[in-house]
């Protein structure tokens, strides 16, 4: 601590109380003007209330050094004139160096400081080391004046160096302007800051006007777990597709290119699995001729099945895209055949194992194609089915099947957590098991 400043009085001292009614005055104007009112009324509004007393006298002149710029000359007051008088110092600085608010911060911080140590009740050891604290204030506004004059000492000697004409532009550079005045608003600083600390994901989005472009695998991925479609729709991350997923592909391409030509026998049937079958890179492991011998079979029983229930197919892999409320839905279905009896049947081939109809009451891809036919062709689809190729098992469901809740709901409802950036996991032993984001998912079930 200083020698020399010691605080005159204690703990309900009137003098005290008197020149903390006048803090509470015109002289903390400068400091609110310059520091922010909200700020500085909430540090004052912190401390207890005072009695007023009695005006207090000063004592003799007490010299502080300060750095290079010599000392800084402070009364040796009462406690009261001494607020009085470093608030002043506080204000000085802020309406000399603006809105810097790094310094601002601390001032405010210390002057806050200062009027608690004031009207705190306290004996005389603690005053006296509030007291020392106290001139922090003078302490930065030494340190801060001789960083002035550093800055005026460059301005001359740029002044000096340079050309008449360069001093002119020196001279009427609106930089130094805009430097002092950046941050003058604190709640466009504040909101800057908050965007710059919470990162967004929204130029990821599959965005599309006001909503967002949804496919029904999109929409069943996103309610399965938000972490597996953010990975998978929203980062992109790449995948290796599983073999079985390998499988199922070229199982759809061969009745794709097998309906998109001339109607052939099995003879064609079977080439088209062999040629795939070469493109996709299958080896010769044991795994793999098993699978090579379920699709042979199956695709000859599908050959065989053709046109036994009367349905008479139209369209094959027929693409939709249409608008569901603010989001757009796209997709494809497999196949879709006209009934003898009036209405459209669609088909969805699946290659995995079978569900029963009761499985699949909440079924949403379905549902969807219901509506995509009826919104994009003008087709009404009296019946939708899954048909379980390897397993020859076709499992039809009704128009009031699937999904118990409206398709409309289902789809504002998964847009809703999309946009809003909902990406919380929801681990399972089963969904987990499956995912090919386990390894990198911190959620995942082990």
């Amino acid at each position: 601590m200083h020698r020399g400043l010691p605080f005159g009085g204690g703990a309900g001292d009137p003098v005290l109380a008197h020149r903390a009614d006048r803090v509470r005055g015109g002289r903390l104007e400068a400091l609110r003007e310059n520091a922010g009112a909200d700020l500085l009324d909430d540090v004052l509004d912190r401390r207890p209330r005072a009695v007023v007393g009695p005006e207090p006298h000063a004592d003799v002149v007490e010299h502080v050094p300060v750095g290079a710029l010599g000392r800084l000359e402070l009364p040796r007051l009462a406690r009261g004139d001494r607020v009085e008088r470093e608030l002043d110092v506080v204000a000085q600085l802020l309406g000399a160096f603006g809105d810097a608010r790094l310094v601002v911060d601390q001032l405010v911080a210390a002057a806050g400081e200062l009027v608690d140590a004031v009207h705190a009740p306290a004996d005389l050891v603690a005053a006296e080391r509030e007291g020392e604290r106290a001139l922090e204030p003078a302490r930065l506004a030494a340190v801060l004046a001789e960083a002035l004059v550093v800055a005026q000492q460059r301005d001359a000697r740029l002044s000096a160096a340079v050309t008449p004409l360069q001093r002119e532009v020196l001279q009427s550079s609106p930089i130094d302007d805009a430097l002092l005045s950046a941050g003058a608003d604190a709640r466009v600083r504040a909101t800057a800051l908050a965007a710059r600390e919470e990162p967004t994901l929204e130029a990821f989005l599959p965005r599309r006007g006001d909503g967002l472009v949804l496919s029904a695998s999109d929409i069943e991925t996103y309610r399965t777990c938000p972490l597996r479609y953010k990975f998978a729709r929203v980062l992109r991350i790449p995948r290796e597709p599983t073999l079985n997923q390998r499988f199922g592909i070229l199982v759809h391409q061969v009745l794709e290119r097998f309906h998109g030509s001339a109607h052939g026998g099995t003879d064609e049937i079977l080439a088209l699995l062999e040629a795939g079958w070469r493109r996709g890179g299958f080896t010769d492991s044991d795994e793999e001729r098993q699978l090579h011998e379920k699709a042979r079979v199956a695709l000859l029983r599908y050959h065989e099945r053709l046109g036994e229930d009367g349905g008479e197919p139209r369209w094959f892999e027929r693409s939709f895209n249409f608008p569901l409320g603010r989001h757009q839905i796209r997709g494809r279905v497999d196949r879709v055949d006209e009934l003898p009896g009036g209405g459209y049947e669609l088909i969805d081939y699946k290659t995995g194992v079978p569900k029963r109809a009761e499985q699949l009451r909440d079924d949403v891809q379905l549902a969807l194609y219901a509506v995509a036919a009826r919104e994009a062709w003008q087709v009404e689809a009296t019946e939708r089915t899954y048909w379980y190729v390897l397993d020859d098992t076709r499992v039809r469901l009704g128009p009031d099947d699937g999904a118990r809740v409206p398709i409309e709901d289902i789809v504002e409802e998964v847009g809703a957590g999309i946009l809003a950036q909902g990406f919380e996991p929801t681990p399972s032993h089963s969904v987990c098991a499956m995912c090919e984001y386990r390894i990198a998912c911190p959620a995942a079930e082990r």
